[in-house]
């Protein structure tokens, strides 16, 4: 009885993934960041705003919640989150190499939020309990934090509308529409909040604008995701 012995070179050959399978592999992987992302924020986020004395609703924004004992999971949230959005923005790049301001764009965001939770924002409107009413002292690091969160969300809703702009030349007007809402409401939901008029409604108005860009975001990378064959 012979034994036929197959050289290794062949069964490497055989078996070897092109060299464009693996790097649509790790785009892939980059982009499911992006749809982690915004859960991941918005699941911390409210649990705490849920469970902390004094947090309401309809009066604060997120960033108060770095304050406090139990600050730390709000910075931690910030920085983990702002990892996750940049890992997204590889993958945009990766993927649209010809479109590169999309990646740049949402990487500039990453970036805003990770300093964002660096810089703490002041203590204001009563919260942690405690802290008088009113919109408080701003600190350096405060106006680090309201500087990094603005240049962040301005380039997010930049990405909207470079994004939508590509959808339209691809022939996808639904897409493009998609975005530039996206965008467009995004922007709304900010500028309330920056007017500095803690009324409920353009309190929550952003929350709802954030969850828009978010779901924008993991939209946007689920179908770059589809789109990529890693087979």
């Amino acid at each position: 009885m012979t034994t036929t012995t197959i050289p290794a070179t062949a069964t490497a050959t055989a078996t070897a993934v092109p060299a464009h399978i693996r790097a649509n592999r790790v785009t892939r992987s980059l982009l499911g960041y992006g749809v982690l992302a915004g859960p991941f924020y918005v699941t911390v986020s409210l649990a705490q705003a849920l469970t902390r004395d004094g947090f309401d609703l309809t009066r604060h924004a997120w960033s108060l919640l770095a304050n406090g004992e139990h600050g730390w999971i709000q910075i931690t949230n910030f920085i983990l989150t702002g990892l996750m959005v940049i890992a997204a923005a590889v993958g945009l790049h990766r993927a649209r190499p010809a479109n590169p301001w999309a990646g740049r764009l949402t990487g500039v965001y990453g970036a805003g939020m990770i300093a964002a939770g660096i810089l703490r924002a002041d203590p204001a409107m009563g919260f942690p309990t405690g802290t008088p009413e009113g919109p408080g002292t701003v600190s350096w690091h405060g106006l680090g934090h309201l500087t990094a969160g603005g240049i962040g969300f301005l380039c997010i809703i930049a990405a909207c509308f470079v994004v939508a702009r590509r959808f339209a030349r691809d022939g996808r007007t639904g897409w493009a529409m998609y975005s530039r809402t996206s965008g467009a409401l995004f922007l709304v939901g900010f500028a309330g909040i920056a007017s500095g008029n803690s009324a409920p409604a353009l309190t929550l108005g952003f929350v709802a604008a954030v969850i828009v860009i978010w779901t924008w975001l993991a939209a946007v990378s689920i179908d770059l995701y589809r789109a990529l064959p890693c087979r």
